[in-house]
């Protein structure tokens, strides 16, 4: 039984993600009941809006799924099997990803689905946000996950930027974000030397 406490809930999990592809989860069958509430959620938006939305809606709950699928694999094991955090973090991120790929393949066979190698992709962010957040615990995680926000800021920004200024179009705002990240991330990167070269400095 104790067993069974730890490995049936990832392999229930396993099932649930299956009959979520489904037809009975299809866009169009979700959308007879998110739009609605959608729209009464938000009366201002267009219909190619309120599409957009949805398929936002349906993307989330992507990687929320695989979120859950990893953390459930991870405690399984970690608790029952004894793993280590880092050699259970990656298996629990490589059965996620591998459910990922027989779950497109079982869409593929579903009339009114369809398999698309973007949400494995999406699929794995929600497995390795878990994850890392298992490994790591709560406080390293938002720190790469800060760490990621800020590259992401500073150079596809930059990029953006440039495209804007090649176009002929202001930048906008981007003139104060790029910069104001660039500059977090020097100072994140500085922070960091001063605390490695603390840890090693002998204590008198």
């Amino acid at each position: 039984m104790k067993r069974l406490a730890f490995w049936l809930p990832p392999l229930v999990w396993m099932a649930m993600i299956m009959w979520f592809s489904t037809s009975d989860f299809s866009a169009e069958n979700t959308g007879s009941v998110l739009k609605p509430l959608l729209r009464w959620l938000l009366p201002g938006l267009t219909a190619p809006q309120l599409d957009a939305v949805h398929a936002v809606v349906r993307k989330s709950a992507h990687v929320t799924e695989y979120a859950v699928l990893a953390a459930l694999w991870f405690v399984a094991l970690t608790r029952e099997r004894g793993l280590a955090p880092r050699r259970a973090a990656w298996l629990a991120f490589l059965v996620a990803v591998g459910w990922a790929f027989l779950d497109e393949l079982h869409q593929a066979t579903e009339p009114s689905r369809t398999a698309s190698a973007m949400d494995v992709a999406i699929d794995a962010m929600g497995a390795l946000a878990a994850s890392t957040i298992g490994r790591h615990g709560w406080g390293r995680a938002l720190d790469v996950a800060s760490a990621g926000f800020l590259w992401v800021a500073a150079a596809g920004g930059a990029v953006v930027m440039a495209l804007d200024l090649a176009s002929g179009v202001a930048p906008g705002v981007l003139w104060l974000t790029v910069p104001a990240a660039m500059v977090a991330l020097v100072l994140r990167r500085r922070a960091g030397a001063r605390a490695r070269r603390g840890a090693v400095t002998p204590t008198p």
